[in-house]
């Protein structure tokens, strides 16, 4: 059966939360003067930041922890690992961060080229988001690609997260499409290579980091604009 609906992953795949989140901590930080007040280099702070936050969103995806579990913690944590341990400093960084986030939303290279050559060739386009539901779909219309999409779909709407197959069945049923008729493109191998695949649908490894993952027959990219080289 051919191809009719193409879901995205969000974070990473079209929307750079990359470099979003990087702008918005380096904001905080120097309107609090960290490196000032606590002589921390901000490159370091932020790579720091960086690995917890991606090991706490792992646990998430994972069921280990939740999303008030990682709230608590992300900020908290890299400013105890300066030896900083500051609740209302960590606060802070987490509410404003939240908010001011979505001032920043700066599309991954060729987002929007290839959403408008996919709607040209009359693709159905949607979301499956590990994101929190108060902020998947602000992002979509704050960076100006909500319209390119029939559904949205969150974790927090369904409760779990890829790679637990009832999102993608979630979705697909919102959606209205079959999995033969399917694909999902996402950058996260556990997540949306093998949640994809574990549930039955076809899956294009948006390789951001060139992991270069052996898997054959697996269709893989390191640019979006490769994705006219499947569909």
């Amino acid at each position: 059966m051919k191809i009719q609906h193409i879901f995205f992953d969000l974070d990473n795949t079209l929307w750079d939360h990359r470099k979003n989140a990087y702008l918005t901590i380096k904001t905080l930080f120097e309107a609090q003067e960290i490196t000032l007040k606590y002589n921390i280099d901000f490159e370091e702070f932020h790579a720091v930041y960086h690995d917890i936050n991606e090991k706490l969103w792992e646990d998430i995806r994972d069921g280990l922890i939740g999303k008030e579990y990682l709230r608590e913690h992300r900020f908290y944590d890299t400013f105890k690992h300066f030896g900083i341990e500051n609740k209302e400093l960590s606060i802070y960084f987490e509410e404003h961060f939240l908010d001011k986030i979505l001032n920043h939303n700066e599309l991954v290279e060729g987002a929007e080229y290839i959403l408008e050559y996919l709607k040209s060739k009359h693709y159905t386009l949607h979301i499956i988001s590990n994101g929190f539901k108060e902020v998947t779909e602000r992002k979509c219309i704050l960076s100006g690609i909500a319209h390119y999409f029939h559904t949205i779909t969150s974790a927090d709407s369904v409760g779990v997260r890829k790679p637990n197959p009832e999102i993608f069945e979630y979705s697909l049923g919102l959606a209205n499409a079959q999995k033969e008729e399917s694909i999902l493109i996402g950058d996260d191998w556990i997540a949306d290579v093998v949640g994809s695949q574990n549930f039955g649908i076809d899956v294009i490894f948006f390789d951001v980091y060139k992991e270069n993952r052996q898997d054959e027959g697996l269709k893989s990219i390191t640019h979006l604009l490769q994705i006219k080289e499947y569909l």
